[in-house]
């Protein structure tokens, strides 16, 4: 639903609540000038931008979790936690305020002025639902459920996107570049093709020993070190502490699929693997795409909000350097990985490995990057099938 008919179900307390914090002025016994003043007020580009500019950190960082979700409704729970994701640790300084006259109070009174007052995720959800951008209702589940009005997800969009777009830089086309659009698909063939051929075998942790993961990297269309002995790696998939970024990829979702089993130490096709050297999947590509996302949220709650930025800011060649500006506050440090390194590594980095971005040197402005017609593709959720060969210049 859009603003005017969330506005429409919303009781008279909370049409002053909203009226209150636009400074609206109209008559507020009255439901409908309430709702023609809000609407009014909120669809003034000055307004809009200023309640924005006015937001705090992590507060951005909250409506940025909720911009880009395919669902209308957000259980209480749910908002909580994404409270709590949009905190990274920052200390607030203290509100300072003026010192308090003494006077005489009852003990009830004293009581109320010492109890503790509203704050945390509730006092945000507060704030979001007072400024009219989350309503709540109950469900014909009779669950209690939060919704942004659809049209302001729009507006919030837009909005941001402009404000980002004015702090990047974009650049003309490199003389050099890469793009490994479909590579991916082709090194899960390599991956399955090597398997069916040889009799790999799995040290006790499930593992391929080094002998059979160097053959198979030297196979694979990237090249890509082993990890070193004793480096910490965690997070980003069940095999990704044996193998490198990308190979850690294709292992995880070909075992996702079931491609392979485990049989007494052994690596060995299943039948669905074997099919699958015979023939690709239509929508391969997709099913990738959505098992990365899947994988990688758990280090990277906001993943997905992420990757549509990258999508809506990328669609020329921008520097990097600018790009990693604006996005650096929304990305959370995970344990040994900085944000720079997530930012860097776990998200542009595998973009680049899925073939949805392309990454070049710009000879005066560095590293560039640009989304891939692929990448804008499965971004938009636009089915693939029947689009052979629009990617590949």
């Amino acid at each position: 639903m859009n603003l005017s008919d969330m506005l429409g179900y919303a009781d008279i307390q909370q049409l002053s609540r909203i009226a209150s914090v636009y400074q609206c002025e109209c008559n507020g016994h009255s439901k409908n000038d309430l709702i023609q003043s809000i609407l009014s007020t909120v669809s003034r580009k000055d307004v809009f931008e200023a309640q924005i500019s006015s937001m705090k950190l992590d507060e951005m960082r909250f409506l940025n979790s909720l911009l880009f979700e395919s669902r209308d409704s957000f259980s209480l729970e749910e908002l909580i936690a994404r409270v709590q994701q949009s905190k990274f640790g920052e200390l607030e300084p203290p509100a300072e305020e003026p010192p308090q006259k003494k006077t005489k109070r009852t003990k009830k009174k004293q009581a109320e002025a010492e109890a503790p007052k509203e704050s945390g995720p509730r006092e945000m959800i507060s704030r979001f639902k007072h400024q009219g951008w989350l309503f709540n209702g109950v469900t014909g589940t009779n669950r209690y459920m939060f919704q942004v009005p659809q049209d302001l997800r729009v507006r919030f969009r837009e909005t941001l996107r402009k404000k980002f777009t004015a702090e990047l830089h974009y650049t003309d086309e490199p003389h050099m570049y890469r793009d490994e659009q479909m590579l991916v698909q082709e090194d899960v063939y390599q991956l399955l093709h090597y398997i069916y051929h040889n009799e790999v075998q799995l040290s006790a942790d499930g593992s391929m020993y080094k002998r059979f993961s160097g053959q198979i990297l030297e196979k694979l269309a990237i090249s890509e070190e082993l990890p070193g002995k004793g480096e910490w790696r965690f997070g980003y998939g069940r095999h990704f502490h044996h193998y490198p970024n990308r190979m850690s990829l294709l292992f995880d979702y070909c075992s996702y699929m079931k491609y392979f089993v485990e049989d007494s130490l052994l690596l060995v096709l299943s039948p669905s693997g074997e099919e699958r050297l015979r023939s690709k999947p239509a929508n391969e590509m997709e099913q990738i795409y959505k098992f990365w996302l899947k994988l990688y949220k758990g280090a990277i709650p906001n993943i997905h909000a992420l990757v549509h930025w990258m999508n809506s800011l990328a669609e020329q060649w921008v520097t990097a350097d600018s790009l990693r500006k604006v996005l650096i506050p929304f990305v959370k440090p995970f344990y040994y990985d900085s944000a720079d390194r997530v930012l860097d590594v776990r998200l542009m980095g595998m973009m680049v490995h899925l073939g949805m971005l392309r990454i070049g040197e710009h000879q005066e402005h560095g590293t560039v990057v640009r989304m891939t017609k692929l990448g804008r593709a499965l971004v938009a959720g636009v089915n693939l099938e029947d689009q052979d060969g629009m990617f590949l210049y």
